[in-house]
């Protein structure tokens, strides 16, 4: 026990005490320490002392400040003689130790159940399932981005009718690599090497603001709905820009396995990551990846059924001034739809990370005119609320903006 004898001010107090100032000021919010205050500074004397030693001793009790300060008032008002004492604190001591027990048996419970659930997860394998490449029959869909001609395969290696490593040649001379069952197409490939790994999801949520987590749970909801009530048999679904695969995970074990999805993303690392992801699942799908810029994606014009613009073309705005969606339509039908998501801009600040010539990309209205005269036709739509801050890993806009997203499901 620490004996006080002058009044100390509240760094010496918190010093000796090894406490932080903060705790100390937060006691004396809650009223639980009560010091004089003299000369705009407050002093601590031995009843404060005493005080916290009996809050820090309830507290190793298992009570909560609240609690405790419900006792404070019992002794305040009370000013309990030893008997009164006995049996107040015999009474409260015990009713907490019935709490606790409670509490033990309930965590107990929890804990068979945790252990059960590690256990069931512990026999399950991590490792790769099925191996995803270019499936044979799919290579009809393919067609030289430079000429348009056809591609002939050449020295494949091929896996359960799975091109996983290889070459598409055309008679123009023009070459596609397949590597690791990626297609990868044109000169615009992003190789940089990024550290995509298991803990990526925990860190972008951890790191990302709750108000933008939020829109964006909401908005994969709304789109996922959206996609699952239509019919993908036998239909051909083209993702642009499809990065960690936020969207490909929630609607996967819902695509059928005659449908094509074909996942576009410039960047290499990010593909693999996601492929190898996905090959763990016990359930394979007859998914395409193609590495390529947007402009160059090597299949053949009038063959998707459905695009999948779920940020792509806002991605791709951030630094070209076209409309995404109309640079690629050559490669939708005429009788396609359309699901699209895409980031819109209440105001742009002055120091504001979108330069001029692109934000058109971001306003609403554009973006509405900009699908209207691709001749699609408004099926439903969704706006999302409004947020003020992204995270490290939406950093595109800056403190005084305020951004939401903006969803369309259409068909022409």
């Amino acid at each position: 026990m620490i004996i006080i004898g002058d009044n100390m001010r509240i760094g010496k107090f918190a010093q000796v005490n090894n406490l932080s100032i903060d705790s100390i000021r937060h006691y004396m919010d809650l009223g639980l320490i009560l010091p004089e205050k003299q000369g705009g500074q407050y002093y601590f004397d031995l009843r404060c002392q005493k005080a916290l030693e009996q809050i820090l001793h309830l507290k190793g009790l298992g009570f909560n400040l609240n609690e405790i300060k419900i006792i404070f008032f019992y002794e305040s008002f009370g000013r309990l003689t030893d008997y009164e004492g006995d049996i107040y604190y015999r009474g409260l001591f015990g009713d907490k130790h019935r709490k606790v027990s409670e509490e033990i048996e309930r965590l107990m419970k929890i804990k068979d159940k945790l252990n059960t659930e590690i256990e069931t997860m512990s026999k399950k394998t991590s490792e790769q399932a099925f191996e995803i490449g270019i499936n044979l029959k799919n290579l009809e869909l393919f067609k030289c981005s430079k000429c348009g001609g056809s591609l002939v395969l050449k020295d494949g290696s091929i896996s359960n009718n799975q091109i996983i490593n290889g070459t598409l040649k055309c008679s123009c001379g023009a070459e596609y690599i397949i590597e690791e069952g990626i297609l990868r197409a044109g000169d615009h490939i992003d190789t940089s090497s990024v550290n995509f790994d298991d803990n990526y999801i925990s860190d972008y949520i951890s790191l990302t603001n709750a108000s933008y987590l939020d829109n964006l749970h909401k908005g994969l909801e709304w789109s996922s709905r959206k996609i699952e009530s239509l019919s993908l048999n036998e239909k051909i679904l083209l993702e642009l820009g499809t990065g960690m695969g936020f969207f490909l995970r929630n609607i996967y074990n819902q695509l059928p396995k005659d449908c094509v999805y074909i996942a576009v993303d410039h960047n290499l690392e990010r593909h693999k990551f996601l492929k190898k992801l996905i090959e763990r699942t016990p359930n394979p799908k007859n998914i395409i990846f193609i590495c390529s810029d947007f402009l160059e994606i090597p299949i053949k014009e009038k063959s998707v059924d459905y695009v999948l613009d779920i940020s792509g073309s806002s991605n791709y705005g951030f630094e070209h001034e076209e409309f995404l969606l109309k640079s690629v339509d050559s490669y939708v039908r005429e009788d396609a739809y359309l699901l699209g998501s895409f980031i819109t801009f209440k105001n742009f600040s002055s120091n504001s990370l979108i330069e001029r010539k692109y934000r058109k990309n971001f306003q609403i209205k554009n973006i509405k005119q900009e699908i209207e005269s691709l001749k699609y036709k408004l099926i439903e739509e969704r706006t999302s609320d409004t947020a003020d801050k992204g995270g490290r890993y939406e950093s595109f806009f800056v403190e005084g903006e305020m951004v939401c997203s903006y969803s369309f499901l259409g068909k022409r």
